[in-house]
């Protein structure tokens, strides 16, 4: 790297410049707060142990504060951002601010919960400042579609750090929790002030670290499957699993059955659940009357269970 590029990480007066001149507000809407601290990427990438020959995808690059440090110690870098004006002026500042890496970043300028592959090679680890609003399912859906992604670090809303690396009987365990859990062994890797932002959120950040596991849990059931118990299990989470999977079985009576089948009490409650254990009362699921199951699927788009789900998730 040149004795210019050493330099080349964007600083607080950096950021500021690059938004005036794009005339870039940091928007709620998008969840949009930049990191402006050099020290704070640069600590990201090292506790995310990004290697040399890492491809490492990024979601949310914003004005590529982190970008830069990721571009720094890895192979390559692919850059998911959504926002037009992000995403027409970020490959200009990589190839200012350190050109001799820019052949090796790719920028796709897309939704990330719609990209469905991504350029050149497959990627082996994700590394975002996530935007608060919609990380638990930008964070799930890359885990999904790209199975090549071993190692994760993720910046997030301290609360949302809490709730992925939640284990069972934990007050904040929940539906992000299992899901994450499904894909790697998952845990807080760290703290973030909110000083190294701006603008400033009105909440701190937390690191999370995830390592995909070698395998999903052994189960004969789909993710699917069970990941429907989970959603079940937690839209009403204060009820215990006999009650809370009656309308998943198709009846109280039902559920207390696959419980058994499953070696879980009918009394316990989703939060002291493993995923291998949702997973044996997805296998233990009971065959389902044709008739009940098509009234049930005419009245499932809108039921208060979906609206709970989608606020736990």
């Amino acid at each position: 790297m040149s004795t210019t590029e050493s330099d080349a990480l964007l600083g607080p007066a950096d950021i500021r410049e690059l938004a005036a001149a794009l005339g870039v507000r940091p928007t709620k809407q998008r969840g949009q707060n930049f990191v402006i601290d050099a020290n704070t990427v640069r600590r990201i990438v090292r506790t995310a142990g990004v290697r040399p020959d890492d491809v490492v995808v990024e979601v949310g690059p914003g004005l590529g504060s982190l970008t830069l440090a990721l571009l720094e110690a890895a192979d390559r870098v692919t850059a998911v951002e959504i926002d037009d004006v992000l995403a027409g002026a970020l490959p200009a500042t990589i190839e200012a601010r350190m050109p001799s890496r820019a052949g090796h970043f790719s920028l796709v300028h897309s939704d990330a919960m719609r990209v469905r592959e991504l350029p050149g090679p497959a990627p082996t680890a994700l590394v975002a400042n996530l935007p608060y609003n919609v990380a638990v399912p930008v964070l799930l859906h890359m885990l999904e579609r790209f199975p090549t992604i071993e190692r994760t670090l993720v910046m997030v809303q301290a609360e949302v750090a809490d709730r992925l690396a939640a284990v069972p009987g934990n007050k904040v365990y929940g539906v992000p929790s299992v899901k994450a859990n499904w894909y790697a062994e998952v845990k807080r890797a760290g703290s973030i002030g909110r000083t190294v932002f701006w603008p400033a959120p009105n909440v701190d950040s937390g690191l999370v670290s995830l390592v995909r596991r070698a395998a999903p849990p052994r189960t004969t059931a789909s993710r699917t499957e069970v990941f429907a118990v989970v959603d079940a299990a937690f839209a009403q989470r204060r009820k215990t699993l006999r009650a809370a999977l009656a309308g998943w079985a198709g009846s109280a009576p039902a559920a207390e059955a696959a419980l058994v089948a499953a070696g879980i009490s009918p009394q316990a409650r989703g939060e002291a659940l493993t995923v291998e254990e949702f997973a044996r009362i997805a296998e233990a699921k009971p065959a389902r009357d044709e008739k009940r199951d098509e009234k049930l699927d005419r009245t499932s788009d809108e039921t208060p269970d979906d609206k709970a789900r989608e606020a736990d998730a």
